[in-house]
């Protein structure tokens, strides 16, 4: 009896587990309705990798000095430029909207053939492509670094190769998240790249022991393999089968490699931008190239948590929209998407600028990381938000070309944006002499530049907006936020002299928190006052969040429906 109580009490324990297993999974597979939910998602998991993004730069600064970090990054160079151009483009910019409309007008036994093909199209050209700049790595690596020392570029090239082989596994980790997304699952793939981030970490903490700064490049490696591994259920369970086949005759391939040529010169232009800071910030010193590198990163948190979610969130809506003909709705989502993208970035580039030291002591404050070298970064930082809610805006401008097709018009925008970058930037080191923060100014203004050309180039392209619906709301925000980093400024100075002793990390931390506090309910505070209707729409969102009903529709459009093989909340 009492073995008869205990299997009783096992069987129910299990079906319990089990349970919760399945409503895990369910829940990381179920679809997002529309962009504010779709975003919100995001939100959560690229905080999460941003966050580990981060970790991952401390523990960086905490191994290896200064200079050892500059070659790290410097070798992730060229291996990022490659993924950019080859893989990155043929995702986001031709993969995803084909794919779309294969769903949509053809079958979709039809769109998963045709992802076969693509992929397997790509993985040829990227392994092509990755064996001739592993060969060559050395020449090329010596070109974006001609600051180092002959023996940090040795090292750099090394790293070079190792890293090139993970870019070439994460080319199919690429398309599993264009699939998910076209599926508008968007749980998995911003999981799948907090994976790609624990890889590296596994790399500095269990492998750098052993194997130096060849440590975090092995976890690139690992990485990539645990970004497929992390989507391959949830693509296997939306219908998708593997089949080695090339059909380089299909239509679908043929649109995606037109779309793809266009956009690689806008991608080459935005790279040659990156690998050009690089150059100049390693003829400043290599420890220069950490320094704005650890800046980028900094900035890149709230664009990637408020640009890249919502930009990616409303590129189906939009498509949709415009291949449905809905001119007059694809405005109200652009224009309504854009505001909610400032409403967000806004105050946290107010916050970067006003908070840029305690930021840099708190997230890169390791033994190897100086004052000398946490106010160089914290400056170039500062620069660098200057441009922040440009750059997230620029994220969706740029998708509302997709949406159209039209992947020329951001191509030109990027190619001048990119002339006013490197232009301003080699005057700035080279002729004026200026330490590494000048790269950050330069980045700022052909940030906002190039938002200005694509809102004018956007709005001829769609009929022209409305000019107080687009700027009224604007003018509220950038007012607020102005005024909040005025508020932030006050209690951070006054505190920091008179009260808080900020060497020790605990007081520091008190210290951010309540000028943040107070700047942050200042911004909520005026655009309360100013009647900015983001507030209300963000209120909602959370109030629905609480109540676990987030899933569902938003006020500001909903995802198309494509065929359907998942539980959906």
């Amino acid at each position: 009896m009492v073995w008869y109580h205990r299997y009783s009490a096992f069987a129910s324990y299990s079906a319990t587990i089990s349970t919760m297993v399945k409503n895990l999974f369910s829940l990381l597979n179920t679809r997002q309705n529309s962009i504010l939910s779709g975003a919100f998602v995001l939100m959560v998991t690229i905080g999460a990798s941003k966050v580990l993004g981060l970790i991952r730069d401390r523990l960086l600064a905490h191994t290896f000095s200064p200079d050892q970090t500059a070659v790290y990054f410097a070798a992730f160079r060229l291996p990022d430029l490659l993924f950019q151009l080859f893989i990155f483009g043929a995702v986001s910019v031709a993969f995803i909207p084909v794919f779309t409309d294969y769903l949509h007008k053809k079958s979709e036994k039809e769109a998963f053939e045709f992802a076969s093909d693509i992929l397997n199209v790509v993985l040829i050209l990227f392994a092509i492509v990755t064996a001739v700049f592993f060969i060559f790595a050395g020449p090329v690596t010596s070109l974006i670094v001609p600051g180092f020392s002959e023996s940090q570029k040795e090292l750099a090239t090394g790293l070079t190769r190792v890293i090139i082989i993970g870019q070439l596994l994460l080319v199919i980790g690429a398309f599993f998240v264009g699939i998910c997304q076209a599926y508008q699952r968007f749980i998995i793939p911003a999981l799948a790249a907090v994976s790609y981030t624990i890889g590296i970490i596994i790399g500095i903490v269990f492998l750098s022991p052993f194997f130096g700064i060849f440590g975090p490049a092995f976890g690139v490696i690992i990485g990539a393999i645990l970004h497929i591994f992390t989507q391959m259920s949830l693509v296997s369970s939306l219908g998708f089968r593997y089949r080695f086949k090339l059909d380089v005759f299909n239509e679908g391939i043929k649109e995606v490699l037109r779309m793809m040529s266009i956009r690689t010169l806008g991608i080459a232009a935005e790279q040659l931008n990156e690998t050009v800071g690089v150059i100049l910030a390693s003829l400043i010193s290599t420890s220069s190239v950490t320094y704005l590198t650890f800046a980028q990163h900094l900035q890149a948190v709230p664009i990637g948590l408020f640009g890249a979610t919502l930009a990616q969130a409303a590129l189906p809506v939009l498509s949709r929209e415009k291949t449905t003909g809905e001119d007059d709705s694809f405005k109200t989502t652009l224009l309504t998407t854009l505001h909610q993208i400032m409403f967000l970035s806004l105050p946290a580039a107010a916050m970067l600028i006003v908070l840029r030291i305690p930021a840099v002591r708190l997230v890169f404050g390791a033994s190897q990381f100086d004052w000398s070298s946490t106010v160089l970064t914290g400056t170039t930082l500062a620069w660098l938000a200057v441009g922040l809610t440009a750059q997230s805006m620029n994220l969706l401008l740029i998708r509302g070309f997709y949406a159209l097709k039209d992947t020329r018009t951001p191509v030109v925008v990027s190619v001048v944006a990119v002339v006013i970058n490197v232009v301003l930037s080699y005057v700035f080191v080279k002729n004026l002499n200026l330490d590494v923060w000048s790269l950050g100014l330069s980045y700022a203004i052909s940030a906002n530049v190039s938002l200005i050309f694509l809102v004018y180039a956007l709005g001829y392209r769609t009929g022209g907006f409305n000019q107080k619906d687009l700027f009224i709301p604007a003018v509220k925000m950038l007012f607020a936020a102005t005024i909040s980093a005025l508020v932030i400024y006050i209690p951070l100075k006054g505190l920091d002299s008179l009260i808080f002793d900020t060497t020790k990390t605990i007081n520091l931390i008190v210290l951010t928190s309540i000028a943040s506090f107070f700047g942050l309910s200042t911004y909520v505070f005026l655009v309360w006052i100013l009647k900015v209707k983001e507030l209300e729409t963000f209120g909602a969102l959370l109030k629905k969040v609480y109540q676990m009903k987030w899933m569902g529709s938003a006020k500001n459009d909903t995802l198309p429906n494509p065929p359907d093989t998942t539980t959906s909340l």
